[in-house]
């Protein structure tokens, strides 16, 4: 349904001429003033299910009223604004299920259907005063007996089928957290995650204000820490053996292909109208990809072929009230690798390489992961040997068990896939690395290989990048005893110089350049601090060696240096080490990780504040 809603002085109508469809009525002639007047045109798409339609043009209205305080409504049926009309039975229904609906609570004046009309409009003018929204209908929902999946726990071989009340068989604490989630257990908090806190203290990012809901600014460090992500999964992958691509970040719905694909997401997209084009914001790499292998000349030896990219940026509609920092936000940065196979033989192959080089994540950006698996009954059936080798394979080599997922057919794109989650510091999921089995795609966009469609592979490494550095932080900021860090290879400072008396100050710079000078990132505590308050900025900044600079230290030529990681909160862990010992650790330490330079002054006392 497209609406125009047009705040007016008043609305005169006369009904001049019947056409073919119009409705059998008395009211030709009608005025309202002081009205809200809602042109409506209702598509092709509502028929797929009018009643979620209308409730949500009610809510659509109703929203407008609360904001300009009318109580008259005009219904006026519109055909002009959509190339793609609904037929004149569901659109008549509609309407009149609108006027009933609105009448509870508002004097509505609804224009006929079908007639050739003439009318007046006066519109008031203001900021609210015309406002156009696009409605998609939800699907239809099914009885709930042939939608509802069961869940098991994987235990010691065993599939142990999970319900409320016998939870307390999951002994981990975050597995149990993902469990609560999957089966519907919610858990009220009225705290906030707090990697939301750490955001701001650590000048990486911000609500954007100016901006849509949801949208961030990025600071220098945050900005940093954006792009050595960017760089690992690019590493990653590309070692894997993808190719990486870039495609738009715009689509037109008018591509039936790209309408289908987009309707599985339901509502929740950034759809507008251009000209005579209905388009959208994409909200993953699917579209550019699969456009792009459906030119491509295939043959069987290409295959498996991946195509990679960082969709910067895709854009997801989320509600208002959903907005929860990095974990939830309506732009965002999505690793998105597709992987056209043969045959599923080849698809099942690459899965389980694919699930492996996803977990790898999780140890390189030191957050615990917590694995469910999702399949189709019949496919599980006929590839239980398989899945439960896999997931036994991973039960023995992380020592966590799994959680199943059994969905009694198939509803979406794929048969399976595997989601990992890192849980938040209120026992929440944050959905990060998946990799899926798509059956479907291939062949809505024509994709071919000797007159075959292959199977396609969706797999994200970490989840989108946000919310990866969402996990980070929310597992290093739920810490109780040990001191919260960055992985070194991904901290913004990973050294900070601090010389106890000025007159230190020109050594503490010549080691600064020498570790800078080695891919070091490296700033120097040149402020009047006392030295206490310099070494709890560097506690603050989470930087993870904090080397203090006397006169013994110059004497002998060594360094103090407090290790964070090895630190607790009662203990800061201290040794002496030179400076090329100091060089030689951290480069061990971050070897095969991707660098990137310091990009604020090296002198603390420059580097400006941004939040």
């Amino acid at each position: 349904m497209k609406m125009l809603l047009i705040h007016a002085d008043y609305l005169e109508f006369e009904a001049k001429q019947k056409t073919k469809i119009a409705e059998e009525t008395d009211n030709l002639k009608g005025k309202m003033e002081d009205c809200l007047v809602c042109f409506i045109a209702v598509e092709k798409e509502d028929e797929k299910n009018p009643e979620s339609v209308v409730n949500k043009a009610i809510e659509e209205i109703e929203n407008v009223i609360s904001q300009i305080k009318v109580n008259n409504v005009v219904i006026y049926p519109y055909a002009h604004l959509s190339k793609n009309l609904s037929s004149p039975e569901v659109a008549l229904k509609v309407l009149k299920s609108l006027e009933e609906r609105l009448k509870n609570k508002y004097n509505v004046l609804r224009v006929p259907f079908g007639w050739y009309k003439a009318f007046k409009l006066s519109c008031k003018g203001h900021p609210l005063s015309e406002l156009s929204r696009e409605i998609y209908p939800e699907e239809e929902k099914e009885e709930k007996e042939q939608i509802e999946s069961k869940f098991y726990l994987v235990k010691d071989g065993k599939l142990i089928e999970l319900n409320k009340d016998n939870l307390d068989i999951i002994e981990d604490n975050e597995l149990l957290a993902l469990a609560k989630y999957e089966l519907g257990i919610k858990e009220s908090s009225e705290k906030e995650p707090v990697h939301i806190k750490i955001i701001g203290e650590k000048d990486i990012c911000s609500y954007e204000d100016a901006s849509d809901a949801g949208h961030f600014r990025w600071y220098p460090k945050g900005k940093l820490i954006r792009d050595l992500l960017a760089d690992y999964v690019y590493n990653l992958v590309v070692s894997y053996g993808a190719m990486p691509v870039e495609t738009p970040v715009m689509y037109d719905l008018g591509v039936k292909a790209i309408k289908e694909h987009a309707d599985k997401f339901g509502e929740r997209q950034y759809r507008f109208r251009q000209g005579n084009r209905d388009l959208m914001l994409r909200f993953a790499a699917c579209f550019g990809q699969f456009m792009m292998k459906k030119d491509m000349y295939l043959l069987p030896k290409y295959l498996p072929l991946k195509l990679y990219e960082l969709s910067t940026y895709s854009f997801r509609y989320e509600q208002r009230g959903e907005l929860v920092g990095l974990k939830r936000l309506r732009c965002f940065t999505m690793p998105d690798m597709h992987t056209l196979c043969l045959d599923l033989k080849q698809a099942m192959e690459e899965f389980e390489k694919q699930f492996w080089m996803c977990l790898k994540t999780g140890n390189d950006l030191n957050v615990s992961y917590n694995v469910i698996f999702r399949f189709t009954e019949d496919f599980f059936s006929e590839y239980k040997d398989w899945i439960l080798k896999l997931i036994n394979e991973y039960i023995e080599k992380y020592n966590k068990d799994v959680i199943l997922e059994l969905l009694p057919k198939r509803k979406h794109y794929w048969v399976g896939k595997v989601d990992i989650a890192v849980i938040d510091s209120l026992g929440r999921p944050i959905e990060n690395p998946t990799v899926q089995i798509d059956v479907e795609s291939s062949k809505r966009f024509n994709i071919k290989v000797d007159d075959k469609y292959p199977i396609i592979l969706h797999c994200s490494p970490t989840g989108s990048i946000e919310r990866a550095l969402c996990g980070i932080l929310e597992s290093e900021g739920s810490k109780k005893e040990s001191l919260p860090y960055l992985p070194l290879w991904l901290s913004p400072i990973q050294v900070r110089i601090i010389p106890v008396k000025e007159e230190y100050l020109d050594k503490a710079i010549e080691i600064a350049n020498k570790l800078k000078e080695n891919n070091i990132r490296v700033d120097v505590d040149d402020t009047d601090n006392r030295v206490g308050k310099k070494i709890r900025n560097a506690g603050k900044d989470w930087v993870n060696y904090v080397v203090v600079l006397g006169e013994d230290e110059i004497k002998n030529n060594y360094l103090t240096v407090t290790i964070r990681e090895k630190s607790t909160l009662k203990n800061s862990y201290k040794v002496k080490m030179s400076v090329d010992e100091l060089i030689n650790e951290i480069k061990e330490k971050t070897k095969n990780y991707p660098f990137r330079p310091l990009p604020l002054p090296m002198l603390y006392s420059k580097q400006p504040k941004f939040h």
